[in-house]
């Protein structure tokens, strides 16, 4: 009962945190999360992310019970209390024609969950991780503003940037039926605020007023996933699982505020206060349409000695609505293949073989398309290869616990150089904690 308390309390602390933190706080600094939510999440631990992200159907990885958010089905092979908590940095480097590269860091807390078993053949989870993250300032100039001058002068400046986050708190359910069909659904709660600012300033016009129009969301409400898994079994260590999960296309609730002020900057660059509101919009309440989101997965795993696998996820982002407005997003298509090897599980005096060595790709085309960004031909695309490792510690014999580090590393490119568009060259890694443990069980004694 005192483990549980303190997991319970572990758990609400976190909860008051990534909530004050999803308020104000952007983890990322891309110019593409200004589109739609912005940059989505993608709701991997990990030991998935070293794998080229493959998820929907693993289960077991390296032995360890592994909580898999992205399929629920799969709690239906945790035998012990999991909890796995991690974090995340990403490095990356802006790059546009006829600019300077620019490079930016990001951190923050990547996930918090709990998973424990009801029954020998169910298990039920719940926790915390980010859904999406805003965050981008960047600023375009045009010249002769007002003057019809051939000669620099004048220029007008559009400053756009954004802040902000939504976070995930989820429960779900999974069990095992029929011995190799796994079934599971998650309740989730997605909750923030997303600030997006567009600001006109003329710094070299004396007597001109500067302009800023700011949009907050609010946003709130309930989402469902839900998943299954099939199990070929070969023998007592060589498998093949089939998987399947979707995200439905459910609302949330948005709270939208839309103001258009004016201000001046001083001649040390200094912004007054606001000297009057053009335009103040408090909607009471709107509707976020979430796109529906399918994934399909194979995995071939030899327990003790490697795992290999694929998914395919499909997003219809082209249905995503924000108070009634379309995002002008298109629909996502994901291809993720890796696998992991173990060279001996049983090594006595070599401790890097006890070690799993991670290896993946995935290949992402985006929501962004010409219609979001306005650009004739764009068409947004990601390229990644993976990898990872398992690092499992010492242990003492007398107990039940379990404990491995997950270590894993992303490193790609997202967008184009072509159209005036930015191209992202990134860095993104991740660091996990995962505990194994028999909680809750009643021992007999003779």
């Amino acid at each position: 009962m005192i483990k549980f308390t303190r997991l319970l309390f572990t758990f609400l602390f976190a909860v008051i945190v990534l909530n004050a933190s999803a308020q104000s706080t952007a983890t990322t600094s891309s110019p593409y999360s200004r589109y739609g939510l912005g940059d989505i999440n993608n709701q991997l631990l990990p030991q998935n992310i070293g794998m080229g992200g493959i998820a929907t159907a693993t289960n077991i990885i390296g032995g360890y019970n592994s909580i898999n958010v992205i399929n629920p089905a799969s709690y239906g092979r945790i035998n012990l209390t999991t909890i796995d908590i991690g974090a995340a940095a990403d490095i990356t480097t802006f790059s546009k024609v006829g600019n300077a590269d620019q490079r930016n860091t990001n951190a923050r807390l990547s996930h918090l969950l709990f998973a424990m078993p009801v029954t020998k053949s169910s298990a039920l989870s719940f926790g915390l991780m980010p859904y999406s993250q805003l965050g981008y300032n960047y600023k375009t100039s045009k010249t002769n503003f007002g003057t019809g001058a051939s000669v620099d002068t004048n220029a007008v400046n559009y400053i756009y940037s954004g802040e902000g986050s939504l976070s995930k708190a989820y429960f779900g359910y999974g069990i095992t039926l029929f011995k190799h069909l796994m079934v599971g659904a998650n309740f989730s709660y997605i909750f923030g605020s997303l600030k997006q600012y567009q600001s006109t300033e003329v710094p070299s016009l004396y007597g001109v007023l500067d302009s800023r129009a700011e949009q907050d969301n609010h946003v709130k409400g309930v989402n469902f996933d839900y998943g299954a898994q099939y199990t070929f079994d070969f023998s007592e260590t060589k498998h093949l699982t089939l998987g399947y999960s979707a995200s439905v296309g459910s609302k949330l609730k948005v709270n939208n505020a839309y103001i258009v002020s004016q201000y001046t900057r001083d001649a040390s660059g200094n912004e007054s206060n606001a000297l009057d509101t053009l335009v103040n919009d408090q909607n009471p309440s709107g509707k976020i349409q979430l796109p529906r989101i399918n994934r399909f997965g194979i995995v071939y795993q030899y327990e003790g000695k490697f795992l290999v696998g694929a998914d395919y996820s499909m997003g219809k982002w082209s249905d995503l609505t924000i108070a009634g407005t379309s995002a002008n997003l298109q629909d996502s298509k994901m291809f993720n293949v890796g696998g992991q090897w173990t060279p001996n599980v049983n090594a006595l005096n070599n401790y890097f073989a006890l070690i799993d060595y991670r290896l993946g790709f995935l290949y992402e085309q985006t929501y962004l398309g010409q219609a979001a960004l306005n650009v004739s031909g764009a068409n947004i695309k990601r390229y990644a290869v993976t990898f990872g490792l398992g690092i499992p510690l010492p242990h003492d014999r007398a107990t039940t616990a379990f404990y491995k580090v997950n270590f894993s590393a992303e490193i790609g490119q997202r967008g184009q150089l072509t159209n005036g568009l930015i191209k992202e060259n990134y860095v993104n890694l991740h660091l996990g904690f995962t505990l194994n443990d028999r909680w809750f069980q009643r021992f007999k004694f003779e």
